[in-house]
Order: C-alpha cells, then structure tokens, then sequence
C-alpha cells in the first residue's frame, strides 16, 4: 500500500507548496538489492574506470548548475551554502579523482612480517556494498553527498535519503545521475521522513548519518541491533575563547560570521563566546556595532546576508532559548525573537550578555544567529566553560599571537580547533582529518585521506615461502 505523500513548506513563504512521495518498505527493498547487485561489477572495476565516470558526472552537475543551486535555495531560504553547492560537490568529486589512487594504494601495504621473514604479507581492500545516507536539511545537496562521494570512490553503492524538510534537489539531482547510466546503476536518492530513513537502516551495510543528537541515538541503536556499523556526525556548541591580548577588531568580525553564516544553521557555528573581563565590554560593544549593520535578505534575495530559517520549528526552539535566557537574567544588546516577514521566519543577529551555564542558550544547541557573551577571568576557567557542553564538534580561539592561541586550543575538548579565526572547517574537507568529541559524533574523520577508508575493510594475506612448521 502506498505511503501517503509528505508536505514541503516553502521557508521563505510559509506555504506548502511542494510534496515528495515515498516509497513502500517493499520498494525501497528491491532499490537496495538492484544496487548491490550492481555493486559487484563497480567494485570490480579499475578505479581509473570509476575516475572516469565519476568525472562524467561531474560534467553533468556542471551542465545542470543553475537549476540545482536554485532548488536546494528554495529549500533553505537562498542560504548562501546553497548557492554554492553544486561546485563544492563538483569540487568534491575532482579533488578525490586527485587523490583517491594514492590514498587506495597507500592502504594496501606488503612486505614480510617481522617475526617470521618467510611469511610475506598483502593487503586487500573490500568496499561495503551498500551504504545509507541519511543527511539534513540546513545544506541539503552538499551534505547529502559529502560522504557518498568517496563512497562511491571506493566501491560502494550508495543509497541517499535527504530530509523531508529539503528535497526539492533531489529531482535535478538524480536527473544528473540518469545522464550518467554507470552510475544510476550504483547511485540513487529516495525521498521520505523516519520511515524511510530506518528501511535504509534495515537494508544497508553501513550508515552515515548527519542530524541532531536525539535522533543520531536512534540510528546508532538501530545499527548497533544489526551489528552494522554508523558514522554519526551530531550536534555542536562551539565556544570561542577570545583573550585579553586578542585584536578585538578582529575577533568580533571572525565571531558575527562564525555565528551567523547561513543563518547560524551549521553544525560548527559559533554558539558560545568567552571574553576575559577586562575587554569584555569593549568588545561587545565592537559586536554589537558589527552585528547592527547585518541586513536580511528580506525582501530581496539578492539582498542581505540573514535568510530565513529553513525549518520553523528551529526559530521556535531559538525563540525559547532567549526567553529562558531573559527570565534568567541575560540582556540583549541588538536583534531578538524571531519574526514573520511574508510568511518566512527571520531574526536578526543577536547578542547577549549577562549569560551563565544555567541557561539553554548556553548547554543546548541552538542553530540560530544568536551570540550570547560571557564573562572569565582566568584561562583556566575559559578552558573550563568552554569543555562544560555534551558536545565537542569543534572551537575557536583568538589571542594576541598564535601561540597562545595553540596553548588553549590544545586543551579544549573538541575535533577541530579554529586559531585566530573561527568557521575556517569548511576549509578542511580534502586534507585534514578530525573527529568528533562527546556527543557531537562518532566514527571517524569524514574529511582528509580517513573518510574514503571508512568505506573500506581491511583483508590481509599471509603467504608461506618456507615449509609448513612441523607439529610433532
């Protein structure tokens, strides 16, 4: 029986304007079997085989640029992320057409073992057969693909479920992949809510999930029951420490686009800020200033640097995290509550002092443009509110030279640590290696040489020169 078809809400308007149609348990089952059965061929391939497809796709993402970039728009209020997806993921694509041959081949060591020189040893590389992905809706087409790429890569098949909140993409997106009938075979997106996402689960190898923290529980216990493994990458509460002896000028400019970029809708916004007492008020002063001249790109999208959030409910949730902070005593200096401009749901840098840990807005993820303030004396005690969080995504720090900024950097509890700057992850995709602190994940790097070898087992052999050892 079918599955009743899903409403898609238009950020911008309010309106549902837009319904996906999901497929029945019994359908989803049949794409995961056509896929892994077609998985055996791709694998068996030559990787110069799967370079050279997966080129041809690139190609036909770039022939089909415009009309992505303004479907995944439609879905994110024209978030500037979205704008420029299409060429991050065609980056994405060509850069590990770069680098997979030699990453492939740095992980299949051989030689002789170093207890027993006439036993010899190699390496083989078997590629899961199929892997689900479950992405989000804050950067909907990049994110849906920042892990099937080198999936794809290293010989999987891959099976995509985007959120319901943001698949207008999904349609130019596949359409690119028909074009490219290799890999169709291998590649498919399907579009559905919870549901679907758990039929991945039940019919997948390996899953990657990105999402909040409460659901990235469920998909870790639905894999850990088919003892199948996940890679999660959750929630953030990324603090920033900036120091008595940091260039406030600077900092206050890292910090409003660290928090703000996208609508603070990224996993590695900037969601805390500790300043030492003594240039706390000077640079709040300088933030607020900074934030007052942030424009909405209401009603022009070409206008502004503040769209609207892409899902309702999130304002809802910053909404409640300041006026939880106003009951307890924070002040805000600029911005506030969200607000409805011709249907959409917008807010304006916000910044805030007079905040402490007893408030949501600085424990819970907030995923809004919001800047709460807090006071510290000592670096000890930055060190130790920056830490006080279930999450360990990522941080700043911004002091009077680099290596100060190192010094409390490497004792902050998170996968990345920005110095002297803050959002500089984005950059970190094709060569850096991370991975998530606490709550905020788990499974290994999703950038740099490792993401590519998550998708891969390891097989030894060990051959015998010598006669076989004597039992008796």
């Amino acid at each position: 029986m079918p599955r009743p078809k899903i409403p898609v809400c238009n950020p911008r308007t309010g309106e549902i304007d837009y319904q996906i149609a999901p497929p029945t348990a019994e359908e989803l089952a049949d794409t995961c079997l056509n896929l892994r059965l077609a998985q055996k061929a791709w694998s068996a391939s030559p990787l110069e085989y799967r370079i050279d497809i997966m080129k041809r796709w690139a190609e036909r993402i770039a022939a089909h640029r415009a009309l992505m970039a303004e479907r995944d728009s439609i879905d994110t209020g024209y978030c500037t992320i979205s704008r420029m997806s299409p060429d991050i993921v065609i980056g994405n694509i060509m850069n590990w057409c770069d680098r997979a041959p030699e990453i492939l081949q740095h992980a299949k060591p051989e030689g002789k073992t170093s207890i027993m020189p006439s036993v010899r040893f190699g390496t083989n590389l078997k590629p899961y057969s199929l892997l689900g992905v479950i992405s989000p809706w804050n950067a909907p087409l990049m994110l849906s693909l920042i892990d099937a790429v080198p999936a794809l890569f290293a010989g999987c098949a891959v099976i995509i479920k985007p959120s319901e909140v943001a698949p207008r993409f999904v349609e130019p997106a596949m359409q690119t992949i028909r074009e490219v009938p290799e890999l169709a075979r291998v590649l498919a997106y399907v579009v559905g809510d919870g549901e679907t996402g758990q039929d991945i689960i039940n019919n997948a190898d390996i899953i990657v999930f990105t999402g909040s923290v409460p659901n990235g529980l469920k998909v870790a216990e639905s894999c850990a029951r088919r003892f199948i493994p996940a890679h999660l990458e959750l929630g953030g509460k990324d603090p920033v420490i900036v120091t008595q002896t940091a260039n406030l000028e600077k900092a206050a400019t890292a910090i409003l686009r660290g928090a703000c970029f996208g609508t603070g809708q990224v996993c590695f916004s900037i969601e805390r800020i500790y300043v030492q007492e003594e240039v706390h008020d000077a640079f709040v002063d300088l933030l607020v200033r900074k934030a007052s001249q942030v424009a909405l790109n209401y009603p022009d999208v070409e206008k502004g640097q503040i769209g609207p959030f892409g899902f309702a409910r999130q304002a809802r949730i910053v909404d409640e995290h300041l006026d939880d902070a106003i009951e307890k005593g924070a002040k805000i200096w600029t911005g506030g509550k969200s607000v409805n401009l011709g249907g959409g749901c917008y807010m304006r840098p916000t910044v805030l002092t007079s905040v402490n840990h007893s408030m949501k807005i600085m424990k819970e993820e907030t995923f809004g443009p919001v800047m709460p303030v807090m006071k510290y004396q000592t670096e000890e005690e930055a060190v130790r509110l920056a830490n006080d969080s279930i999450y360990g995504l990522s941080a700043a720090v911004i002091a009077g030279s680099e290596d100060e900024a190192k010094h409390i950097a490497e004792q902050l509890e998170a996968g990345t640590v920005c110095i002297q700057d803050t959002f500089l992850t984005l950059f970190k995709t094709y060569d850096v290696e991370s991975d998530s602190f606490k709550f905020s994940g788990m499974g290994g790097s999703r950038t740099g040489p490792g993401s590519i070898l998550r998708f891969l087992r390891k097989q030894s052999f060990l051959i015998n020169t010598a006669d076989p050892a004597s039992f008796v």
